[in-house]
């Protein structure tokens, strides 16, 4: 029988652990070490200095220079990388790795996690680093809490930000106005209330608010959250009868699996999933993976003991980036690392957030339809995930549900069927319609010049600092 060729030829492929011991820093260090939470959190990367420890002669010093430039004028998160990702740049499993210095550097330079979690300046745009319309909170998440981080923008769903930490920082964070260290570019937001008040309000809130039924247990990243301390606000959670669906959100599932294979966590989730399975409530844990590269035996470990445990599902929400997952095959490597070697579900991808920086990282409309029309086909159809434009104001809506699209400027033109925490009297909601923007460099010669002659750049900086400014007020307000 002919084997018909196909635009994507599927393989299956085994996972690998790269060899730690390749880095010199790491020489010496042994399975148990890696394979503990404690020592992956010890030896993350914070540094550039503790980046040149680890590498030794691997990397030329231009990296080290573009780095700190970064660093110093465009970088919106702090670094920290774990070990167990920081191990999957230029992992070379089946060949020999590229010598030290040039060929190793411009290796390090191309990978697709060095992309995204060690950004460089040479990386960045330099005709559009931001969008004209580019906020620090893109999705106004603070003008909907209803407690101090409890955003209410759907319906029936809400998200809980329990903390502003994670066990990494990614450079494309969507919400790096809140969550990590303050950086030259950005000081953070922080929380006003003790943890134990702000747990305290959310659950009131949700007590009182019956119409609540999914709740995204998010941060940050839960992973940073003492486990005795996460599982009491989700034992909490199940107690509410009005809650059907519970959601984990943690990239440490990727980023640092350890955590989430040790013995006192796998046990701490049994417990919780024997109560949802009791009351009848769903749940699950969702990661954020973005390249093949990242899918190892340690998170496969991770994800099925979690599995094992009694969640649900493992689901994966990834994020849309240039260079990155930009491409066909590119994401369907993804995909198929996730469900054939993870037991993870493919669910989501979301088109990166218009936040300060990002346009390098971010695709157009057009460019995001298209990946979805060519991922179609070759996945089970619950393992298919679907691309989202998250638009401001609105929320996710697949990219082919767009109402207008001016592919010109860019410029496409969203409507939504409900109304956020903050709309309760808007009448006009449901009619209006709602704006996202593609990256300018995206556009052809006449868009392009169309934003140049049209912006007063001054005038977009203060009206964007002025928005976020009274963000911030309505969201204090809710919570006097």
């Amino acid at each position: 029988m002919t084997v018909v060729s196909q635009p994507y030829a599927y393989a299956r492929h085994q996972l690998v652990e790269p060899d730690w011991t390749r880095l010199p820093g790491w020489a010496h260090v042994t399975q148990a070490d890696w394979d503990s939470a404690q020592w992956q959190r010890a030896h993350c990367i914070k540094n550039i200095g503790q980046l040149r420890a680890l590498m030794g002669d691997l990397l030329e010093d231009r990296f080290y220079d573009d780095l700190e430039r970064d660093q110093a004028e465009r970088a919106t998160m702090s670094m920290l990388v774990p070990p167990q990702m920081l191990n999957t740049m230029v992992p070379y499993t089946g060949e020999p790795m590229p010598s030290a210095g040039h060929d190793f550097t411009e290796a390090f330079y191309a990978d697709q996690v060095r992309r995204y979690m060690l950004p460089v300046f040479s990386d960045r745009r330099t005709d559009w680093p931001s969008h004209p319309h580019a906020m620090r909170d893109s999705l106004h998440e603070h003008d909907m809490w209803v407690a101090e981080g409890l955003t209410h923008r759907y319906p029936t769903k809400v998200l809980a930000e329990l903390l502003p930490t994670c066990p990494q920082y990614c450079g494309h964070c969507t919400r790096m106005d809140l969550v990590g260290n303050s950086t030259q570019q950005v000081t953070k937001l922080r929380f006003d209330l003790k943890p134990v008040d702000r747990y305290t309000a959310m659950l009131d809130y949700l007590r009182s608010t019956p119409v609540v039924r999914d709740v995204v247990v998010s941060g940050g990243d839960v992973a940073n959250m003492p486990w005795k301390n996460l599982e009491s606000f989700v034992d909490q959670l199940l107690d509410i009868d009005t809650i059907r669906d519970i959601r984990l959100a943690t990239k440490a599932l990727m980023g640092l699996p350890q955590h989430w294979f040790a013995d006192d966590v796998v046990e701490g989730v049994g417990r919780v999933s024997a109560k949802a399975r009791s009351r009848g409530v769903s749940l699950a844990i969702h990661t954020h993976v973005n390249s093949a590269q990242s899918v190892t035996p340690s998170v496969a470990r991770a994800a099925r003991a979690m599995l094992d445990a009694g969640v649900r599902d493992v689901r994966n929400q990834g994020v849309l980036m240039r260079g990155v997952n930009s491409t066909t095959e590119q994401l369907l490597d993804l995909c198929f690392a996730l469900a054939d070697g993870a037991s993870v579900t493919p669910y989501y991808f979301y088109m990166c957030d218009m936040i300060p920086f990002a346009e390098h990282w971010r695709l157009s409309l057009a460019e995001a339809q298209h990946l979805q029309h060519s991922i179609m086909g070759y996945l089970p159809g619950f393992a298919t995930p679907r691309i989202v434009c998250d638009v401001p104001f609105v929320g996710k809506r697949w990219v082919h549900q767009v109402e207008e699209y001016d592919i010109e400027r860019g410029i496409s033109y969203w409507r939504k069927n409900y109304r956020t925490s903050i709309e309760g009297d808007d009448t006009e909601a449901l009619s209006r319609e709602y704006v996202y923007y593609d990256p300018i460099y995206t556009l052809p010669e006449s868009g392009r010049r169309w934003w140049q002659e049209s912006v007063d750049h001054g005038a977009v900086a203060a009206q964007a600092a002025a928005t976020a400014a009274s963000s911030r007020a309505v969201a204090e307000s809710q919570l006097v």
